[in-house]
């Protein structure tokens, strides 16, 4: 038996039709640029997330990128975020010209310690009483980028309360996690509506997936959606009329209608995931570290992370049994070449270096059949415990 991690064109089958239809109506229209079907999209992620506006955008990517821009973080800015999460959570800060900073992670949730974030608010920065200021590079710490990684929400209680203490935006970085909730307060929120901004992707890897590259960016602010909306269409407003430098990042009519479909099927693709993920839990205990997901969480599981001490000989026995797996990621952010005049070293977030070394993907695509996904569970034992 040969596992995928992936495997969307089985995970389309039920809404081949429903896609092509969709698919047809956009080329018969005519409209394919910030058309009927992104606006309608727009409206839909908007209240899906629990926020007053949604802008559509180009990827994932631009739609961090858009956060910070919308924020106006610039040169001699910083952004605090995590070590451990894909490249473009600190390459959207970079990108502005402003300085990443990082601050340890969780080693069960694999999400930023909101204690880590106080030690560097209170120990490398100092107040001003209007600003707060990193002691080393003399920036001036204007926001903090949570990552809600492999579908749960990081601690927002701790964020949002070191940032108000500090005056600090915060800009949600849920590409893995739509739809994710975290009990606030005695109330549930869902994952992008918590902070200034929240920014999805909608890469085919996404638990809510395009055929392709696609964004999304969410606030409840008038004045951060306005900007935003000018932002991802070259800072026009109106056409030909450009108050400051933008992007081309608008989200395709063809995507945007191939999302308002998918749309619809994610509530049963992700109790799916929960399905698998039990079942794993179950089956995985005492064998590798499995996932935690909190009390206080309901995650969406856009990936089932493992942590075992011998992570690359698990991975290649698993490749020879016939399971597809990924590594996510292999070298923290602060450890990057590109990444060496911020004067990290190795041994500096200890939990983000140890997730790089032993955290390994297996397959939890919700077209996994019962019989695969016992495979896979039968060859991680056959490996043998951590």
């Amino acid at each position: 038996m040969r596992v995928p991690l992936l495997n969307l064109a089985r995970q389309h089958e039920p809404m081949k039709a429903r896609l092509l239809e969709a698919i047809e109506e956009v080329v018969s229209s005519g409209r394919f640029i910030l058309g009927p079907r992104v606006q309608e999209l727009e409206a839909r992620i908007a209240e899906y997330a629990g926020s007053a506006f949604a802008v559509g955008c180009a990827s994932g990517t631009d739609a961090l990128h858009l956060a910070v821009r919308a924020l106006e973080i610039s040169p001699g800015d910083a952004v605090i975020t995590s070590p451990y999460t894909f490249f473009a959570s600190a390459e959207s800060i970079s990108l502005a010209g402003a300085r990443p900073l990082f601050a340890d992670i969780e080693l069960d949730t694999y999400n930023l310690d909101s204690s880590r974030l106080e030690e560097l608010c209170t120990g490398q920065c100092d107040w001003t009483g209007q600003e707060l200021v990193h002691r080393v590079s003399q920036t001036r710490v204007k926001a903090i980028m949570p990552v809600h990684l492999f579908g749960q929400l990081a601690d927002m209680k701790g964020v949002v309360a070191l940032a108000a203490r500090y005056r600090l935006a915060v800009i949600e970085d849920a590409a893995q996690s739509i739809g994710a909730e975290q009990l606030l307060e005695g109330k549930w929120r869902k994952s992008g509506s918590i902070g200034s901004i929240g920014c999805f992707s909608f890469f085919p890897s996404k638990n809510l997936s395009a055929l392709g590259d696609a964004g999304m960016v969410v606030t409840s602010s008038p004045e951060l959606r306005e900007r935003l909306a000018m932002l991802r269409d070259h800072g026009a407003r109106p056409r030909g009329f450009h108050h400051f430098i933008g992007l081309n990042s608008r989200l395709d009519e063809l995507q945007a209608a191939v999302l308002l479909v998918k749309l619809e099927f994610l509530a049963g693709l992700n109790a799916r995931r929960h399905e698998h993920f039990r079942y794993y839990n179950k089956q995985l205990a005492g064998i590798a570290t499995i996932p935690v997901i909190r009390s206080t969480d309901h995650s969406v599981l856009n990936q089932y992370v493992i942590r075992h001490p011998r992570r690359d000989a698990l991975r290649e026995f698993l490749e020879n049994e016939g399971v597809a797996t990924e590594v996510y990621y292999p070298l923290a952010l602060h450890l990057q070449e590109c990444y060496a005049d911020l004067g990290y070293c190795a041994g500096d977030f200890p939990n983000a270096e140890r997730a790089s070394r032993e955290t390994l993907a297996l397959p939890i695509d919700p077209a996994m059949t019962d019989d695969e996904r016992a495979f896979v569970a039968a060859s991680v034992k056959a490996f043998g415990p951590a």
